[in-house]
């Protein structure tokens, strides 16, 4: 199977979803960058770099879920971006696998378009304020079924991954994510996230720098520390 990495937006915005709605399932699409990808070819590595969160009450391949999907790819092409997966949360706390999970038509839909397409589940006895280790499972399509990938190799593009995520979380902003649901009800709202993804933006600006200091600070000391001659 191919590696799959995820940017610090598209998996911060699956988490908010999951928080901002914790007793219901939401579910929502991924979206990869599609300059890497290689036309026709199975198993490739995906760079997932943001997700659209879709629903918390309509998880079916309804009339609004084809408008949402259509909408989603005509702004995923105008960014050099392909739908590429899906992601869901179960509203049963103990059911975090794919059988269990909503909109599975939604899901084999991506499929059917991207063979190489990921399925996220939302592990819900991983999600916390103080995230220490990554709250989902992989799953690549392979041979018409969803196969998991090892649990322990879920990796991001980014350094502080979950440290941001975790303060996004501890900051409340899952109430300001828009899905479609919301949307619907309010077309004024903004279902790309725009606001959160340049809060985002601005966390890892901030890591950037401090990693560049402790950089600067530890090559200081190695220096004190070399022997004259």
């Amino acid at each position: 199977m191919g590696e799959v990495s995820l940017e610090t937006t598209a998996y911060a915005k699956i988490i908010l979803h999951a928080a901002k709605y914790p007793h219901c399932a939401v579910n929502g699409v991924l979206l990869a960058d599609a300059t890497k990808i290689r036309d026709g070819a199975k198993n490739q590595d995906l760079d997932i770099v943001d997700t659209i969160p879709l629903f918390h009450h309509s998880h079916y391949l309804s009339p609004m879920a084809e408008i949402a999907l259509t909408q989603i790819e005509a702004l995923a092409q105008t960014d050099n971006r392909i739908i590429a997966g899906y992601y869901a949360a179960c509203e049963n706390f103990r059911d975090n696998t794919v059988e269990k999970c909503p909109g599975q038509k939604i899901a084999e839909k991506i499929a059917e378009h991207f063979p190489s397409a990921v399925f996220i589940v939302v592990d819900n006895k991983r999600m916390m304020q103080h995230l220490d280790t990554p709250a989902i499972k992989l799953h690549k399509y392979s041979e018409g079924k969803w196969k998991p990938k090892d649990a322990n190799k879920v990796m991001f593009q980014t350094p502080y991954v979950l440290q941001t995520v975790s303060l996004l979380l501890q900051n409340n902003v899952q109430k300001d994510l828009v899905d479609f649901d919301n949307y619907l009800d309010d077309l004024s709202q903004d279902w790309t996230n725009l606001g959160i993804e340049k809060l985002i933006a601005s966390i890892n600006a901030s890591n950037s720098i401090e990693c560049k200091e402790d950089d600067q600070e530890q090559e200081e000391e190695d220096d004190e520390e070399k022997p004259f001659r």
